[in-house]
């Protein structure tokens, strides 16, 4: 992610209503009738007016529309029950744009359908015969206008949200400010980086990409024989060719040369593959790749969908800070964004699937060199224990001790937090840190901690977070890292950090990542969002 669009003007976004909104203020709605009616007036002609009567009326014929009742009446009782889609007339501008809209929800990475939207044609089709009256009208476009924003801005409820493990905070929309303001501009529905994330955007580009490719039946199974022999440079075989076939599909490749030789040129287009989809980088063809390569493209796609919901659910200004950190736990990676720029990039490995590393938001306030290693009492309990009881000489061994009760490892190169750990305050006691144990990160999928977050570049990060700190340089950042003494810093600008879960990412470059489920994440969303599909 990087800095998105400038918190002015989302604020002026928000606060637009005073100038747009709650217009016609003379208008009595307990003096208006029980049916919708005419009211003539120097703006408007056959100016239609609504009361909770006739509002109840409506949502009685039209009980699908029920759930969304008490906030349908809302918009027009903000709106002194005028009409909100009719002027002069006329079905408005943003009218228009919405039922455009409405035709292509598919388009947004949703499967839904709209209720009544037969009804709902009939208002644009001119050469309709059997029209719906304009009171009618106005209020289906009205609960379609909920319908859209909720499901392409909003997504699913904050508790289906954090039944999926998902506790960064969910983003709050107040339709109706939203809707003066698109009454006003109707471009808005246009403009990026508004109510969604940049990163929304980028994965709707590839969903087009990924749906042309299925329309076009561009992606054609992989066959190979078996055993299976691991593929390498300078090798002669049929699979050569396929595999040639799908990276010129998928884009890592340029042209389909249809050679069944593993050439320079291929050479180039695997190691394009296995970076930006997170294996190791070598040019090696092995099964598990052909395995990879031979996922669905459907599957694709619900992946895409599915990762375009999460992005709905991050509001622009929790990542609107010049300056933040986020770990992407499926690709198993750090950003730190600095001044709107990435700063850093480093592998991490995550908590396994005992104890996975959860999904939130918080503030890194401190960061602590040369940590002592408070043991969990899980850990003592599952572990420790035995090891301790056959072998009395444990602890001080692993340079262990017992301090009131409690197991600590001291400071040291070999401490298990490594030489300096990052705290930011949460119920699960979750940080990052370094770690001795850096073979680890030679593993595709790194799930092996506790819960906590390992950092490859932990050193790095240290020296970046610090920079503008000028009494902390390379210098005294080596001594405090010297593995003798705990040394503990605070920080006097707090850094946000976005701890976030997406199996497909794209890049900077415009190169999409597919990354491993490790938490069943997606498994869980998809039950979700396509169970859910037409109980809009």
């Amino acid at each position: 992610m990087k800095t998105l669009y400038p918190l002015t003007l989302i604020i002026a976004f928000s606060l637009s209503v005073s100038a747009f909104g709650n217009h016609d203020k003379n208008i009595d709605p307990k003096k208006t009738s029980t049916t919708a009616k005419s009211v003539s007036n120097n703006e408007n002609s056959d100016r239609v007016v609504f009361d909770t009567d006739i509002l109840n009326d409506f949502f009685t014929r039209y009980s699908d529309l029920k759930k969304y009742q008490k906030e349908v009446n809302e918009l027009y009782k903000n709106r002194s029950y005028d009409a909100i889609w009719y002027k002069n007339n006329k079905v408005t501008d943003f009218g228009k744009v919405l039922y455009q809209k409405l035709k292509l929800t598919d388009e947004e990475g949703l499967d839904i359908e709209i209720p009544y939207e037969s009804e709902i044609d009939k208002i644009f089709n001119k050469r309709q015969s059997k029209k719906v009256s304009k009171s009618d009208s106005d209020m289906l476009l009205s609960a379609a206008y909920l319908i859209y924003m909720k499901n392409v801005y909003e997504g699913i409820d904050a508790e289906s949200v954090k039944k999926t493990g998902w506790m960064v905070p969910k983003k709050k929309l107040s339709y109706n400010t939203m809707l003066d303001s698109l009454i006003s501009d109707p471009d808005l529905m246009e403009t990026k980086n508004v109510l969604l994330i940049d990163q929304y955007y980028k994965l709707q580009d590839a969903l087009k990409k990924y749906r042309k490719i299925e329309h076009d039946h561009l992606w054609k199974t992989i066959t190979t024989e078996s055993p299976y022999q691991d593929l390498r440079p300078d090798a002669n075989s049929p699979v050569i060719g396929q595999v040639r076939n799908r990276l010129f599909v998928m884009g890592d490749l340029k042209k389909d040369s249809k050679s069944n030789f593993y050439d320079r040129e291929l050479m180039d287009g695997v190691m394009k593959y296995k970076v930006r989809n997170g294996f190791k980088p070598n040019y090696i063809i092995a099964e598990e790749h052909i395995k990879d390569l031979n996922t669905p493209i459907s599957d694709k796609i619900k992946t895409l969908m599915i990762n375009m919901e999460r992005c709905r659910w991050i509001s622009p200004q929790l990542v609107n800070d010049n300056t933040y950190i986020m770990v992407n736990v499926p690709s198993f990676e750090l950003d730190y964004i600095k001044n709107g720029k990435k700063e850093l990039v480093s592998q991490v490995f995550v908590g396994a699937q005992l104890t996975k590393t959860p999904i939130f938001s918080g503030d890194i306030d401190r960061v602590v060199f040369s940590p002592y290693w408070t043991v969990p009492q899980s850990i003592v309990d599952n572990e420790l224990k035995l090891k301790m009881a056959a072998d009395k000489n444990y602890l001080a061994d692993h340079n262990m001790e017992m301090i009131n009760g409690q197991v600590r490892q001291k400071p040291g190169p070999d401490n298990s937090l490594g030489l300096v750990k990052f705290m930011f305050p949460n119920p699960d006691d979750i940080y990052m840190h370094d770690t001795p144990a850096k073979t680890l990160f030679d593993f595709e999928k790194r799930t092996f901690s506790h819960g906590c977050i390992n950092v490859k570049k932990a050193k790095e990060l240290a020296v970046a977070l610090l920079k503008d700190y000028p009494e902390w340089n390379t210098t005294k950042i080596d001594q405090a890292m010297d593995g003798k003494k705990e040394t503990t810093f605070k920080l006097k600008n707090t850094v946000p950090i976005y701890i976030c879960y997406f199996t497909t990412w794209v890049n900077d470059d415009g190169e999409i990542g597919f990354f491993q489920d490790v938490y069943d994440r997606d498994a869980e969303l998809n039950k979700i969002l396509f169970t859910q599909e037409t109980e809009i």
